[in-house]
């Protein structure tokens, strides 16, 4: 694969494409296709900016939003619109940046890595947002990422948690813990509900790179948890029909099922294994934490455990105001895909806050202002929703809070709640 970036960049004239991670390095040949078009993109959006005005931001600051507003990704992304608008009124209700408001700029991802190709380079090169907020996917991120990166256009990850997205770049980084960190909790809640757990199934979508990612982390720890994982199931994030795989794991008598999809398939996958007689503990990856999903599973989400890297309860005055303001508009809980989005956005606004003060935003220009903001935010703090949160110089997130919630639904089996663990 880095033979196939060597060449295509020498082909373009573009600067070589170093230090790629190695699952960004391995995707499949869909991929590989997706990967050469972000670099003809990158390579194109190199030479615009080199000819563009430099001229600063006037007026509102822009900063893009880039997630799944279409899809079956949608679930999840329309989660990430919420938190983030919620944020743009707070920040500005609040002074914006030094008394100058910000303006959010949302692009549709859809649930691929065309998409996320395509926003990326509009809020770039149209737009001339100062970051990024997005995509929805890892799998987007491998492949749009480049773009901003080569840019030089920071990008904060509002849900990228496979291994590997800091590492795409200088100007990458996230405020979603890695499924590394997270996943492992849910197994230990399993374990402590029921002891006697021994079998383990786990199922995961293959053509996504976070589920790829993140099953792996599942099955390391059912191994250092000494259970015996029965077998690994694979299914598409576009499937609608998990007979064979549910009728499959079933035969083998599970003591858990583990499923790394996202809100609609894995929701189907959950309604049909509790279809077909299952009765024991289901945990759910990283995708399928969303209320989105009860209206998928319904009655049979109930019991489902999710690991959370954000809990409506968090103490911290900031997540009081989110929370809130959340409530108010939806009638209900905000959600981790929402907490993370207004945390992204949280990040850009203090930063810029913090470049602000050493020299004004408008009087810098665009790719000065990109690189200033870039190198700030790396270095801050920030009391967000989802706990005191700051960053490695490589753009990891470092965060100590973490939770595992289980859906329980209601008698009518239409709504439902995370219900924390202590």
């Amino acid at each position: 694969m880095r033979e196939v970036y060597y060449v295509v960049n020498q082909l373009l004239g573009c600067p070589p494409a170093a230090n790629y991670p190695l699952d960004f390095m391995t995707l499949t040949l869909r991929s590989t296709l997706f990967m050469i078009f972000a670099l003809l993109s990158a390579c194109q959006s190199s030479t615009t900016n080199s000819s563009q005005s430099t001229g600063g931001v006037s007026g509102a600051i822009p900063i893009g939003i880039a997630v799944a507003q279409t899809s079956n990704v949608a679930l999840l992304g329309q989660e990430q619109v919420a938190g983030a608008k919620i944020a743009e009124k707070y920040f500005n209700d609040n002074g914006g940046v030094n008394g100058t408001p910000i303006r959010l700029v949302f692009q549709d991802t859809a649930g691929d890595e065309a998409g996320a190709i395509n926003a990326f380079q509009t809020l770039i090169t149209k737009d001339k947002v100062v970051g990024i907020v997005g995509p929805t996917l890892s799998q987007q991120a491998f492949g749009a990422d480049p773009i901003a990166d080569r840019a030089k256009v920071p990008v904060l990850a509002p849900s990228n948690t496979a291994k590997g997205i800091p590492q795409i770049g200088n100007f990458i980084a996230r405020v979603s813990a890695p499924v590394a960190v997270v996943a492992p909790n849910a197994v230990k809640a399993a374990l402590k509900i029921n002891p006697q757990i021994k079998r383990v199934a786990v199922l995961f979508a293959q053509n996504d790179a976070f589920s790829k990612s993140e099953t792996e982390t599942f099955q390391q720890t059912v191994k250092d948890q000494n259970l015996e994982l029965v077998t690994v199931q694979k299914f598409q994030t576009t499937d609608t029909d998990f007979q064979t795989q549910a009728t499959s794991t079933l035969n083998l008598k599970p003591d858990l099922v583990i499923i790394s999809g996202l809100a609609a398939d894995g929701g189907n996958l959950v309604r049909q294994l509790r279809e077909l007689g299952y009765k024991g503990l289901i945990i759910g990856g990283n995708g399928l934490n969303t209320s989105n999903v009860f209206s998928v599973c319904k009655a049979l989400c109930d019991g489902v455990l999710i690991a959370q890297a954000y809990s409506p309860e968090q103490t911290g005055g900031v997540n009081k105001a989110f929370r809130e303001a959340y409530q108010t508009q939806f009638k209900k809980e905000p959600p981790q895909f929402s907490a993370q989005a207004f945390t992204a956005v949280q990040v850009y606004v203090e930063a810029l806050k913090a470049v602000d003060k050493q020299t004004k935003v408008a009087q810098k220009s665009l790719p000065e202002l990109r690189a200033a903001l870039n190198q700030t935010l790396l270095k801050g703090q920030y009391e967000s929703p989802i706990g005191t949160i700051s960053f490695t110089p490589e753009g990891e997130i470092v965060q100590k809070e973490f939770y595992v919630a289980q859906i329980k639904m209601d008698a009518s089996g239409n709504n439902g709640k995370f219900a924390f663990l202590k």
